[in-house]
């Protein structure tokens, strides 16, 4: 199979895709064509390999950019001597070209990059978000070979100094002008060649695990909060170190109340002789206790009562914030009859001024036709 073919045709992906949905499709891809699996089939195993490259390239941000904007131009150049020659993109020319004077070039073996880290999505409830739990998740990652302790070499023996590089990970090579420095193609830059594989992970020295871990969830924590897992990310190939798990916290709507930031609001609804004679609600606070909140004789809808420190805790800090009650004032829609006779008593003796906005509401209307 052609090495030009486009790289996110090979992983049957978008252009747009990311790094999840390039993992996955490569994975499914691996499986399908791994030679264990077709046994003796050139094409599965040319397309395996071909599957391999692309994602070699479309794993790595830097790579891939490169990639997006030049093709297979990005990691081809035409080379004095003859054939194309692969380079690491104009990053490597420049710190071949000037590195000794900035300073010095890397020098020696090709630095190992981490593993790939990981997002986990998770949902917590408001009274999680507010006291901090504790909690298990399972993840599936590449962990390390138990059989060759991430080493890729069989138990028993050793990797052995590339004699492409010396060991050093990389080989340069003269483009036009320029001396360019760039990974062994045949370690790959780390400098050791594999001769006999493990067969557990086939030399890689990860394999696809399922691991639980317990994430400490603190007081406080809102919508998108990130927690940081140390180390529990992809394991990097041949013992590189792992990358980390971020997980993201969604916060589930609640019943009754509403956050913003460390403030909480609710909505009380309260009857109209309530909001004239004056009273007392209690709600039910997410700390376990439960607020009583006065409510002011003659108050309207809409307005606002604030319970100090009844909010959300400060993440990793002091205090709380506030619980915020808007008070809705509701208009009495099944009445029985002494009821209905009492209100009839009560408008007979109402003078206007019992309302005042109302009154100076009809007032404005009296002046405006008044003038017209």
């Amino acid at each position: 199979m052609s090495t030009q073919v486009d790289y996110y045709e090979l992983l049957e992906c978008e252009r747009t895709a990311d790094a999840g949905m390039l993992k996955s499709a490569y994975r499914k891809l691996a499986m399908k064509y791994h030679p264990d699996k077709n046994a003796g089939c050139k094409d599965s195993e040319a397309r395996f390999k071909a599957v391999s490259e692309a994602y070699e390239v479309l794993k790595d941000p830097q790579k891939r950019a490169a990639y997006d904007r030049f093709g297979h131009a990005a990691f081809q150049q035409g080379g004095g001597g003859g054939g194309a020659q692969d380079f690491g993109g104009f990053s490597d020319i420049f710190e071949s070209v000037f590195g000794e004077f900035m300073g010095g070039g890397r020098g020696g073996r090709q630095q190992a990059r981490r593993g790939a880290d990981l997002r986990y999505d998770m949902e917590v409830t408001l009274e999680q978000a507010f006291h901090g739990y504790e909690t298990e998740i399972t993840v599936d990652v590449s962990a390390p070979c138990d059989t060759c302790h991430g080493s890729g070499a069989k138990p028993g023996t050793h990797a052995a100094t590339c004699r492409q590089c010396n060991g050093h990970g990389k080989v340069r090579a003269q483009q036009g002008f320029f001396v360019v420095e760039r990974a062994c193609p045949v370690c790959q830059g780390s400098g050791q060649v594999i001769a006999d594989p493990c067969g557990d992970c086939r030399g890689e020295g990860r394999v696809d695990k399922t691991k639980t871990l317990t994430v400490n969830v603190p007081a406080g924590v809102d919508e998108g909060t990130r927690i940081r897992l140390t180390g529990e990310g992809e394991a990097g190939a041949r013992g590189v170190p792992p990358g980390d798990l971020y997980i993201f916290l969604h916060v589930k709507r609640h019943a009754l109340f509403e956050r913003e930031g460390t403030t909480l609001f609710a909505r009380a609804p309260i009857s109209f002789t309530t909001a004239a004679l004056g009273g007392s609600l209690a709600i039910p606070g997410l700390d376990g206790r439960t607020h009583e909140v006065k409510i002011p004789a003659g108050i309207q809808s809409g307005k606002q009562l604030r319970q100090r420190g009844a909010g959300m805790p400060v993440l990793q800090g002091r205090g709380s914030g506030d619980l915020v009650i808007q008070i809705e004032v509701e208009t009495p829609t099944r009445l029985s009859v002494r009821q209905r006779e009492l209100l009839e008593m009560f408008r007979e003796t109402e003078t206007g001024d019992e309302c005042p906005e109302s009154q100076g509401f009809f007032a404005k209307l009296k002046g405006v036709f008044a003038a017209e």
